[in-house]
C-alpha cells in the first residue's frame, strides 16, 4: 500500500502565500520520508482539492491522508473539506482516505509566535 499525503491550504490570490505551502510539502516529503506529497487549495488557486487527490492517485497512492494546513477547525475544516473527501470517495470508491487534524494549539506554535513577536519588536526598535 502506498500512502499519499495531501496538504490542503486555503488558497490565496497572492502566489507567494501559496508557494509557502509548497515549501512545507517539500519539508514533509523529505523529513517524513513519504514518496507522495501533494498540495491543494480550497479556493482561489490551483490545484484544487480534487486535483490534489487525483495527483496522489496518479502516483500510485492507494490511501491518502488529507491534511488540513489550517490553524483551527473552522467552517472549511469542519464542513468543506469533509465534503471534498466525500466527492472524491464517489470517484475513487476503493481509495482509503482519512482527514488529519488542523495545526491547532501546540507548544511549538506558541514558541514560534514568541519568536516572531520578538523579531517584530526588535525590527521596530521596541526591544
Amino acid at each position: 500500500m502506498k500512502t499519499g499525503i495531501l496538504l490542503m491550504g486555503h488558497g490565496s490570490r497572492v502566489s507567494a502565500a501559496n508557494d509557502a505551502l509548497r515549501v512545507i510539502a517539500e519539508q514533509v516529503k523529505k523529513e517524513g520520508g513519504f514518496d507522495v506529497v501533494e498540495v491543494s487549495f480550497r479556493e482561489l488557486h490551483a490545484p484544487d482539492i480534487q486535483a490534489g487527490i487525483d495527483a496522489c492517485v496518479e502516483q500510485g497512492a492507494t490511501r491518502v491522508l488529507l491534511y488540513p494546513y489550517f490553524l483551527f477547525a473552522g467552517a472549511h475544516v469542519l464542513e468543506d473539506l469533509p465534503n471534498e473527501m466525500a466527492q472524491a470517495k464517489e470517484r475513487y470508491p476503493d481509495l482509503e482516505m482519512i482527514m488529519g487534524q488542523p495545526l491547532g494549539i501546540h507548544p511549538k506554535l506558541g514558541e514560534i509566535v514568541c519568536e516572531r513577536v520578538a523579531e517584530s519588536l526588535t525590527a521596530a526598535g521596541w526591544s
